[in-house]
């Protein structure tokens, strides 16, 4: 086992991962990017960013690798490959984040923008059918349903987005949403409606997958309301009803709110000193690009002044009152 020693670990290398070891890098503290896969985060999952200021279009990989170069230009270090596995507060009030390989990261500073696990609907061919007609993934397994008809299920942006975005490899989308109406912004739901390619199914659960030889080929889905069931043919579907945020890695009690989502103040520290939460895992009202690197910029400068206080003997600055914006 081997120890590391920085001013602030950065947990998770999407955009408020990247952004904040950037900050930090630009405020001269020693910062280290700790990410389990490639630095981009849900960037990887996005064909095309629309949304970001000052790009009218990007692709998601493109920018991922854009917000790495611009972080490690300004010294922080990003380390791939490296799972964390837990972050504790020790008594004399630094923190240790042990990874995957058992080693130790230990600083007066954590940043925590771990994001979200993709919910899964646990209905049965879920897991069976894995890899071999059930995603959670548009642009990484589009291209394999070329012609195909298959399922999207869902009603927020991703949903909307991913089923637009699959009528270019597949012949036929279901859209299935278990609402009579969309939760996605207007402008996606027009996209849509104007697709000839979808076919939305409201009022409408999934209930299980069914395959042959491997393969899914169908799955039986149930109105909510006449309780009639039916099979509906697909050969793939992809699933888009939220995530469940990464606090799982956290060992210490930290206020959340219902749906798991960490609670911040306006600086983005959490209800533990010196734990600073951004982007996807925080509580707010929105999850986007944007709102996660504005997180992230104001839980960099906020860990400087925490440092800086630290290291002067003065008193840490403590948590302001909790922001309890609503999670989506």
């Amino acid at each position: 086992m081997a120890i590391h020693e920085y001013e602030v670990v950065i947990i998770g290398a999407g955009p408020a991962g990247m952004c904040a070891g950037l900050y930090a890098g630009r405020s001269m503290l020693s910062a280290v990017v700790l990410e389990r896969g490639f630095p981009g985060g849900e960037l990887l999952n996005t064909e095309v960013i629309e949304d970001y200021i000052g790009f009218e279009t990007i692709l998601g990989h493109e920018l991922a690798t854009k917000f790495a170069a611009h972080a490690e230009k300004f010294g922080a270090e990003i380390r791939t490959s490296t799972p964390v596995e837990a972050i504790r507060k020790r008594a004399d009030g630094l923190f240790e984040t042990l990874v995957e390989n058992g080693d130790l990261y230990v600083s007066p500073a954590v940043i925590v923008t771990a994001g979200g696990t993709p919910i899964k609907l646990g209905i049965p061919g879920e897991i069976e059918y894995a890899g071999k007609g059930v995603s959670y993934c548009a642009i990484c397994d589009g291209a394999f349903y070329r012609g195909h008809t298959i399922m999207v299920v869902g009603g927020g942006d991703a949903a909307c987005e991913e089923a637009d975005f699959l009528t270019r490899y597949a012949e036929k989308v279901y859209l299935v949403h278990r609402r009579d109406t969309f939760r996605a912004s207007k402008l996606i739901q027009q996209r849509v409606f104007q697709n000839p390619k979808i076919e939305v199914v409201y009022d409408t659960v999934v209930e299980e997958i069914v395959g042959a030889d491997g393969l899914m080929t169908h799955a039986r889905i149930r109105n909510v309301h006449t309780d009639a069931s039916r099979d509906l043919v697909a050969t793939g579907i992809f699933i888009f009803i939220g995530f469940n945020p990464n606090t799982g890695i956290i060992k210490e009690h930290i206020e959340h709110d219902a749906g798991g989502y960490v609670i911040t103040d306006s600086n983005m520290q959490s209800s533990v000193p010196g734990l600073f939460c951004a982007g996807d895992i925080r509580a707010q009202l929105t999850r986007q690009v944007t709102t996660a690197v504005g997180d992230a910029t104001t839980a960099a400068i906020a860990v400087e002044k925490y440092l800086t206080a630290r290291k002067n003997g003065t008193p840490a600055p403590a948590p302001q009152p909790m922001l309890t914006g609503a999670a989506t």
